[in-house]
């Protein structure tokens, strides 16, 4: 059974930095991840694509992060990172970690709760 395991976020006040880390278990997994990435979820709004990487390093960020989060992704380790800079109040949300094992075959995590203080 391969299971997302999350860590980081908390309580940031406006302007401050964190880092989310999740690692796609078992590690030692005999195939290659084709993807992985981060979405969030605001109170009361929808589910939104946060960053996304391929497996050959390919990524793609959601408009309102680009220039302040960087994915980065261990494929040795199938963990992937978030570094997320210059944090405001809107970043406020449950981020959850996503890996697409192969096309059709999607794993999420349980979700990391970020609070971003004004």
């Amino acid at each position: 059974q391969v299971q997302l395991v999350e860590s980081g976020g908390g309580l940031v006040q406006a302007g401050g930095s964190l880092r989310l880390s999740c690692q796609c278990q078992p590690s030692e997994s005999i195939f290659s991840i084709h993807a992985m990435g981060w979405y969030r979820q605001a109170p009361g709004k929808q589910r939104e694509l946060v960053a996304t990487v391929t497996n050959g390093g390919v990524t793609n960020y959601a408009d309102p992060v680009k220039g302040r989060f960087t994915i980065s992704r261990d494929n040795d380790k199938n963990t992937v990172l978030l570094r997320m800079n210059d944090l405001n109040p809107q970043d406020t949300a449950v981020y959850y970690c996503h890996a697409q094992i192969v096309p059709g075959w999607d794993v999420w995590g349980q979700g990391t709760q970020v609070t971003v203080s004004s």
